[in-house]
């Protein structure tokens, strides 16, 4: 969704992109790759012979499978049977299952098991079309960090007449007749103008004071930073990112997976490392911030086994924060708070807020191909694509 959104709101003119070269799975001492295509299906040592070919028939019934053409079904119903039903049809593992759900599919829990398959296949597609776009691996990051990511939004923005204040703590939200007016930083109020309706409106971070009567508690997330030399431990795995139980390891950057059963974590634990191939860090230095949601009361405890992976670390920074979502859909206050962060490193769930703050905004759906089509009508398919 995120690469959507920086395409059609031509964001990518202000970013530079490198891709990451690939993922693998640390299973039992050993490294595998990932296997994403019918050919790396057939190739991987992860599986054995009979398995390679369950889960190759799989990929291919997922790349063929049409919500649109039930001939594409062989008799999974996408909205109506679960994925467990779609995973037992084709006889696959547990190890399989582990790494389609939460490596390829990004799912953070194991509750997508027994819900329609749809989601899920579409899930698989957009890895798989994403790794036959950008070759060896569907992940991109931005050079420079992602810290570029609002830099650029915020150039698109200037361009249609948006102010952004820098380090401006906001003390009020200025009130009257029961909507939003403006807000009001170190004694000094700005207005806002043009807003949804005709009329001025807020969008805030989900953060106390201010908004602490419109919020909700959904948990508490823990990030650890570590700055560390690259060892020659580490620099023969190439480990980057990993779960306590299972190891997903891609070459800077990756979402990890692990397995969710009775007494198991049930959130994923994940690691970026990045460097300075990303122009983020000093030539051999390393940049690794790993992340989770709280599950326990020893939160510093939790991501213990991935920092001690990454060992010898120079520096080490961690902190644990409130997550919250707001209770007020801020219809009739034209106040907007979004969600805090989660522990994802994929953005997917950024996206899913900035949609259903659009939506409470607008009061519609924000619609990718309505603005593509838009783009298309004002400047031609052929110009766009030079």
């Amino acid at each position: 969704q995120l690469v959507k959104m920086l395409m059609y709101t031509e964001v990518t003119r202000y970013l530079d992109f490198k891709m990451i070269e690939g993922s693998f799975v640390y299973k039992a001492g050993k490294i595998y790759k990932v296997p994403s295509t019918e050919a790396e299906a057939l190739a991987s040592s992860l599986m054995g012979l009979f398995e390679k070919r369950r889960f190759r028939k799989f990929l291919v019934y997922v790349a063929n499978c049409d919500e649109n053409d039930a001939r594409t079904f062989e008799g999974i119903d996408p909205k109506k049977n679960t994925m467990r039903d779609v995973y037992k049809k084709f006889d696959l593992g547990q190890d399989v299952i582990d790494f389609t759900g939460h490596a390829l599919a990004l799912y953070r829990t194991d509750d997508y098991l027994d819900q329609p398959c749809l989601e899920t296949i579409n899930r698989i597609k957009l890895y798989s079309e994403s790794l036959a776009r950008y070759g060896k691996s569907p992940y991109l990051y931005p050079l420079y960090g992602l810290g570029e990511l609002p830099q650029g939004f915020a150039r698109l923005s200037a361009i249609y007449g948006g102010t952004y204040m820098l380090n401006k703590p906001i003390e009020e939200i200025v009130i009257e007749n029961g909507r939003v007016v403006g807000v009001k930083s170190e004694g000094e109020a700005s207005k806002g103008e043009n807003g949804p309706g005709n009329s001025p409106c807020a969008l805030l971070p989900p953060s106390p004071p201010w908004a602490a009567c419109d919020l909700r508690s959904v948990g508490n997330g823990i990030m650890g930073s570590a700055a560390l030399s690259l060892t020659l431990w580490i620099a023969k795995l190439k480990i980057v990112s990993f779960t306590i139980h299972s190891f997903v390891l891609l070459k800077q950057e990756s979402l990890v997976w692990g397995p969710t059963r009775a007494g198991l974590r049930k959130s994923d634990i994940y690691v970026c490392m990045i460097s300075s191939a990303h122009n983020v860090a000093a030539q051999g230095k390393y940049i690794a911030i790993v992340s989770t949601t709280v599950e326990t009361n020893d939160p510093e405890k939790e991501i213990k086994p991935a920092l001690e992976l990454l060992e010898p670390v120079e520096q080490k920074f961690v902190s644990v924060s409130d997550l919250f979502a707001p209770t007020d859909l801020g219809r009739e206050s034209q106040i907007f708070i979004s969600r805090t962060y989660d522990a994802t490193t994929h953005f997917e769930t950024t996206c899913d807020d900035i949609k259903d703050i659009y939506k409470r905004m607008m009061g519609v759906d924000f619609d990718f191909e309505e603005m593509k089509r838009k783009k298309n009508d004002i400047y031609g398919e052929d110009e766009q694509q030079q």
